[in-house]
């Protein structure tokens, strides 16, 4: 692969051969635990499947803008696939809990982790409630996915010269998630006793932390760290990465109302269901008169919504000029990323790919 760019499904397949070792040795390493807690390995390892591996191609594009910079025919290292594979189990494991937190049944088509955990539980016929045990199950099944997600990490860095850089990136992207997640769900709360005209701001902050560093800025700086970037190139890459992270969830977040669930893998407007207060929702609460405003309020969050009011939400937000905000916002943050390049002292073919990758980001179905 001396000096060609890999394609989308040769880096998924890199990351999944390297899941798969790491599979292979935890299995070996609880045989001794019995078949109960074998079953939660393999419902780990079922969270692994599929999945765009987002971020293990903008690790990818990082280590390669430093190093094919230095030496165009760089080969990866294990060292690389491994912290590749390591970002896409902590990015299941943030789904666990993220379907958990949010009460979502389907998770890329199928069932969310706590409900095919719930589910297990009646084919086994055990006593007790079904549906507590998923949920107490999906939260240690998500502690697991982040510890594997360290062990991994951890044994990938062993010697590395890098190692220190690695480690505090790594560490940085799992605090900021983690503290998004918690303000994700307190502005489901808090949106109540604070001024309409400052929802936009919080929920960006939001987008920003459990979201846009983490999808795509994080990724871009650990393939950098490894490759020996310095602080100059690692600014670069956050200029670039943040603004396209940004604006990979604002078109997740319009997916999440106007998605078609033959596609998203989710239900028609799961998002309005759950009661999301992203900024098109806050977007949309500003331009709206008060009463106008105490209907939407109302609806939002109900998870027994009918298509009918799904339909009606969805027009409110079209109608307020929302989805035109948030898609104008979608293309100024795209514009500021493809900006933040220009000069940047990266690997001239390395930058096209970002920027493919960015495009490929944003401008999406699913």
């Amino acid at each position: 692969m001396l000096g060609v760019v890999p394609s989308p499904s040769s880096i998924a397949d890199a990351v999944a051969a390297r899941l798969d070792l790491f599979l292979t040795r935890m299995r070996a390493e609880s045989l001794d635990y019995g078949p109960d807690a074998a079953a939660l390995l393999e419902a780990a390892a079922d969270t692994l499947i599929g999945g765009k591996r987002l971020r293990a191609r903008f690790c990818h594009a990082g280590w390669r803008t430093i190093a094919r910079l230095a030496d165009r025919d760089a080969v990866e290292t294990d060292t690389l696939w491994d912290v590749c594979a390591a970002l896409e189990i902590f990015q299941s494991a943030a789904l666990v809990h993220d379907d958990l937190i949010d009460n979502s049944d389907t998770r890329r088509g199928r069932p969310a982790a706590h409900r095919a955990l719930e589910a297990s539980h009646r084919a086994a016929s055990w006593a007790g409630d079904a549906e507590a045990f998923g949920r107490a199950s999906a939260i240690l099944l998500g502690d697991l996915l982040v510890a594997w997600s360290d062990d991994l990490l951890e044994s990938a860095l062993d010697g590395h010269p890098r190692a220190r850089a690695v480690r505090s990136e790594y560490a940085r992207m799992r605090r900021d998630v983690t503290t998004g997640q918690y303000l994700d769900i307190a502005e489901e709360s808090a949106w109540s006793v604070n001024p309409n005209d400052t929802h936009a701001a919080r929920a960006l902050r939001v987008v920003s932390l459990k979201s846009a560093r983490y999808s795509i800025e994080q990724p871009l700086r650990l393939g950098a760290a490894i490759a020996g970037a310095d602080a100059e190139q690692l600014s670069a890459l956050s200029s670039f990465g943040l603004p396209v992270g940004m604006a990979f969830q604002l078109r997740d977040d319009v997916l999440g109302v106007f998605g078609d669930s033959s596609v998203t893998g989710k239900p028609a407007g799961d998002d309005l269901r759950e009661g999301k207060r992203t900024v098109l929702i806050a977007l949309t609460r500003e331009a709206l008169d008060s009463s106008a405003r105490s209907v939407l309020d109302e609806l939002l969050g109900d998870p027994e919504l009918t298509p009918e009011q799904v339909s009606f939400l969805q027009a409110t937000i079209v109608g307020s000029g929302a989805l035109d905000r948030v898609e104008t916002m979608i293309a100024d943050y795209a514009k500021e990323a493809d900006r933040a390049l220009s000069g940047a002292r990266l690997e001239n073919a390395a930058v096209g790919d970002l920027r493919d990758l960015a495009r490929a980001a944003t401008v999406r179905s699913a």
